[in-house]
């Protein structure tokens, strides 16, 4: 009885043992799927994500979709929208179906040439114009920065600490966003300790990711120390006046010259921007985040930039793309008017 009681404990031993294991390895099994969601939520772009899910959110609860989907759902679905949204917009739409697809392993419905029929025929009956945001002007630069710079000295002689803090603040916004040709989320994500600024020298900025670095392995953007309008002056300016030693570069500011602790969202950079050029009597209704990165272009290739140079500086990889932003320097001799006064 000794010895049958014995090799029954050591069974259940064995069992709970077996049990264990086989419960850490599902604890296992479930903390690697929760990584590897976490890493291929990752791998794509916040703004991407949340402009996937509205988009499958769309065509699911407003239209009633369903998913997965056929090509003839998508090219009934996309022709209900054609006279109602952009075309960047359904072209929004159809990548947000394609990634849905192509990540749950279905065939993706949208690469079929019917799909690229409709576009094509929605593109010939509804054509549009693109907008493009208006490039700022070296001159608008150069009228903002001295505005805010005699903003700033009217603040220390009041002794009013947020008005300072404001003014200092965008001379270093306006002045890195231009000479760098940084976009508004690259601004936002600029961080203390990944900046190197050396006054007279120059400034380095480093970015894990950007929306030119597919693959994200991050990149290194170089400025010079300039004389005037120089983004390594405004820099320090601004981080020695605001006190600031770690965490995100431009942060917004309260009425009282609190700073926050966070960095400024990309989607506030618009207004900020309009309310800068409002201050300083220039009209801002045509601006937005991404003038000041047009306005950078215009000027290289004014100024005699070649437009590989000019890509591999602002981190272009698409010719195209690069052409969209610069605006052509056309030359009349000396035939153009000139404005009286």
């Amino acid at each position: 009885m000794h010895r049958h009681g014995g090799k029954m404990a050591r069974k259940a031993v064995q069992t709970a043992d077996e049990s264990h294991r086989g419960s850490k390895w599902r604890i296992g099994v479930v903390d690697v799927a929760s990584k590897a969601d976490r890493y291929l939520e990752a791998s794509v772009r916040q703004n991407t994500s949340k402009s996937y899910a509205a988009a499958l959110s769309h065509f699911e609860v407003t239209w009633g979709g369903f998913l997965p989907t056929t090509t003839e759902s998508v090219v009934r679905y996309i022709a209900e929208y054609a006279d109602q949204l952009a075309l960047s917009t359904l072209k929004q739409r159809l990548a947000a179906l394609a990634n849905w697809h192509q990540s749950n392993g279905f065939p993706d419905p949208t690469k079929a040439p019917k799909v690229r029929q409709l576009l094509k025929g929605i593109r010939a009956l509804h054509p549009v114009q693109q907008k493009q945001a208006a490039p700022l002007a070296l001159l608008h630069l150069e009228k903002a920065v001295a505005h805010l710079e005699d903003e700033a000295a009217q603040a220390r002689t009041a002794d009013n600490m947020a008005a300072l803090l404001k003014s200092t603040r965008d001379i270093a916004l306006l002045t890195i966003g231009f000479w760098r040709g940084f976009r508004g989320d690259e601004l936002a994500r600029l961080t203390i300790e990944n900046t190197h600024a050396e006054r007279y020298v120059g400034i380095r900025f480093y970015l894990g990711s950007s929306k030119g670095d597919r693959q994200n392995i991050g990149r290194e953007y170089k400025t010079p120390s300039l004389s005037k309008l120089c983004p390594v002056e405004a820099y320090l300016n601004w981080i020695e006046a605001a006190g600031l030693t770690r965490g995100g570069v431009f942060r917004g500011i309260d009425r009282w010259g609190n700073i926050s602790d966070r960095p400024i969202a990309a989607h506030s950079l618009i207004p900020l921007l309009r309310d800068t050029l409002d201050r300083c009597g220039l009209p801002s209704e045509i601006y937005s985040a991404h003038s000041i990165r047009r306005g950078f272009a215009t000027w290289a290739a004014s100024s005699g930039w070649d437009i590989r140079t000019l890509m591999e500086y602002v981190g272009w990889s698409d010719m195209k793309s690069a052409l969209r932003y610069v605006e052509p320097a056309q030359q009349f001799g000396g035939l153009i008017r000139k404005l009286e006064g």
